[in-house]
């Protein structure tokens, strides 16, 4: 299912009918798995599909697709598409989703202090221990994905 949040603000916004700036940036990376999904790909460089699938074990594989595709239709990563006979997909961080990242890691910041001020401990539904094929340089871990 495409995310609600997201088609209501593109709508708007296409019929002249948008004016809250903090709206459309949330929108851009509303639903469930996109937060993290631009993390790993700007700490870790391409992931290929079923890299993210394992990456995230719990997460569907419609719902990858979908959030996959909405995060490439919104210029915040890029589908390359390679090889011979059967494709080889990789997803990879643009420059205008990297430009994200700012705000992703204040918005992990104040979720780390609000989840400490709760004093709880969270279950990260991620597989760390995955990473891209063909590794890139790697770059400092950004706080969103150091608990993940």
């Amino acid at each position: 299912m495409t995310d609600v949040i997201r088609k209501d603000v593109l709508t708007r916004l296409q019929n002249g009918d948008f004016s809250c700036a903090k709206e459309l940036t949330l929108a851009m990376f509303s639903g469930k798995w996109k937060l993290v999904l631009l993390c790993h790909l700007d700490a870790h460089g391409a992931y290929r599909f079923n890299e993210l699938r394992r990456l995230l074990p719990t997460i569907t594989h419609k719902v990858l697709t979908n959030q996959l595709r909405e995060l490439a239709q919104d210029q915040l990563i890029t589908r390359h598409e390679s090889g011979h006979g059967r494709p080889q997909v990789a997803y990879a961080i643009t420059p205008l989703g990297h430009s994200l990242m700012p705000i992703i890691e204040a918005m992990c910041t104040w979720g780390d202090r609000r989840i400490a001020a709760l004093q709880i401990t969270p279950n990260w539904p991620t597989d760390e221990s995955v990473r891209p094929e063909q590794p890139q340089l790697e770059k400092e871990a950004p706080a969103c994905i150091e608990q993940h």
